[in-house]
């Protein structure tokens, strides 16, 4: 894959678009792309990396590694400028209850933020930075 870092995300969450929406603005660099996890390209990403279906997290493809739940979260929040980057200060708390949290949230996403009946379309501006897969150099 090229240098930018790559993101899966649920397309029809709510609370994953906004997580979109935010990194997007963040990211001065434009280094991040993005991927629902509900598009062919998702779909193609999920088989190629065999990432079991029943996954229910964010995931980030960053060097060809698989990082899922709150080691995604922070790895992304840490690639962010100051001062979002300062979350890699969270790895001190055990992974076991940080991942806890993180499914506890995951699970109650819909219920508390909503969710669309569609997968997210991106604008005309934002297309550049959800690939497809003719596009992905994996």
């Amino acid at each position: 894959m090229n240098k930018n870092h790559l993101i899966l995300f649920d397309g029809v969450c709510n609370l994953c678009n906004s997580m979109v929406n935010f990194i997007l603005k963040k990211d001065r660099k434009k280094k991040f792309r993005f991927v629902a996890l509900q598009s062919e390209t998702g779909k193609y990403l999920i088989d190629k990396f065999d990432i079991p279906p029943a996954t229910d997290s964010v995931i980030f493809i960053h060097r060809n590694q698989i990082i899922t739940e709150s080691d995604a979260a922070i790895k992304i929040a840490g690639l962010i400028p100051f001062p979002w980057k300062m979350a890699v200060i969270l790895k001190v708390v055990p992974k076991k209850f940080r991942d806890m949290v993180y499914r506890w949230i995951a699970k109650n996403r819909y219920k508390w933020f909503g969710r669309k009946n569609i997968c997210r379309i991106p604008t005309p501006e934002e297309l550049k930075f959800f690939p497809d897969i003719t596009e992905l150099n994996l």
